[in-house]
């Protein structure tokens, strides 16, 4: 069983065709279009996927389809085999 302290991790998605649709529109409106539909759609998928009020998303990263989100090694594990989710990472401390 894994800890019960939250840390950072940071989850990127798999590919998605609406992501890169979006993301090629270069205009203020495409650039507000693309930072609902990744906001929803991470909200949706931690939503779908957590406990309620078990995690604290920080940010999605439009650069790329992912986001940061402070849960516990065990809801790490949980998200790694969720439908669409690529890579899911903790955030490592430069020394």
């Amino acid at each position: 069983m894994g800890s019960k302290n939250t840390e950072l991790y940071f989850v990127f998605m798999n590919y998605d065709p609406e992501y890169q649709r979006l993301r090629a529109d270069r205009t203020k409106r495409g650039a507000d279009e693309l930072d609902l539909y990744l906001s929803k759609k991470h909200d949706e998928l931690l939503a779908s996927t957590l406990e309620p009020g078990s995690y604290r998303k920080t940010l999605s990263l439009v650069i790329v389809d992912g986001f940061a989100v402070e849960i516990t090694e065990d809801q790490a594990n949980v998200l790694r085999s969720a439908n669409g989710v690529r890579v899911v990472e903790k955030n490592q401390e430069l020394a």
